[in-house]
């Protein structure tokens, strides 16, 4: 019997940890279908695209841009509004696409630097609330690929499941 409530232990702590990965981050493509350039007009801008969005501390922003035609650059309030890098926070990211993992709670701004797509509607204003798991920074720097979406994470959830369930049936039998 000891057996079984130390496997019914290890699944539950394995399956907590697997669906709390999963669910710990969402990851956001900046733009929707129109990526991160300039918007064609003002029914598709940045504004609007956030619109009902809601983003926290550890989730993650994609920004598909090709390189040497757009970059991205966080920036304080003030140089978003005058549309300018004068406030630039951390580097300017100038290879795509970029993700930026949201790891301070606040308002986040980010404009391209290239000529004059800002003032054509190139910028992004969002407030990103704070979540239990905070990580230190808030620079725009580079991070690793996004996590797997939800199908992958319930096939790993699947997987160890599967992986599990003879272990614990050895140790009951």
């Amino acid at each position: 019997m000891a057996r079984v409530s130390t496997f019914l232990v290890v699944f539950s702590v394995v399956f907590a940890v697997v669906l709390h990965c999963s669910a710990a981050q969402t990851v956001h493509t900046v733009g929707g279908d129109i990526c991160w350039e300039i918007p064609p007009n003002s029914s598709l801008s940045y504004a609007n695209w956030t619109s009902g969005k809601t983003f926290s501390v550890g989730d993650i922003l994609v920004f598909n841009f090709e390189t040497n035609q757009h970059d991205l650059a966080r920036v304080t309030k003030a140089s978003y509004d005058a549309c300018n890098d004068d406030n630039v926070i951390g580097s300017v990211i100038t290879t795509g696409p970029a993700n930026v993992t949201l790891a301070t709670p606040g308002d986040h701004y980010y404009i391209c630097t290239f000529g004059s797509h800002c003032v054509a509607g190139q910028k992004l204003a969002i407030t990103v609330r704070a979540s239990s798991s905070s990580t230190p920074g808030g620079g725009p720097a580079a991070a690793p690929p996004p996590p797997p979406d939800s199908a992958s994470s319930s096939l790993v959830s699947g997987f160890l499941l599967v992986l599990l369930l003879p272990i614990g049936a050895a140790l009951i039998l």
